[in-house]
């Protein structure tokens, strides 16, 4: 009756080890990546922020000189305004979920 018992006790506590040592695995990743995390956020808030800025400026300017070379009805800098904000997010949009895929 003590073999089954020891057994069994045994194999319980070499579960626990393993889930301990997961453990103990995750929480030195987890500290070791801290430093970086910050720089990386930064990182990818700069990236973000000039993927949508550039495209946006490009578009005001194109518009801009629309505008003065062909004057019309509708502003073309409001809608090349537009067309590059939208432009800038889908950029920003691929590079965050290209990021995400690579963590």
């Amino acid at each position: 009756m003590d073999d089954p018992e020891k057994q069994e006790w045994a194999e319980a506590s070499g579960e626990m080890e393993k889930t301990i040592a997961a453990k103990e695995e995750r929480r030195i990743t987890a500290r070791r990546e801290k430093d970086r995390s910050l720089l990386f956020g930064l990182t990818i808030f700069g990236i973000v922020g000039w993927s949508v800025v550039i495209p946006t400026l490009i578009g005001i300017a194109l518009g801009i000189w629309l505008d003065n070379r062909w004057p019309g009805r509708f502003s073309w800098t409001l809608m090349l305004l537009f067309g590059g904000l939208i432009l800038g997010c889908l950029n920003a949009w691929y590079w965050v979920s290209h990021v995400s895929k690579n963590d």
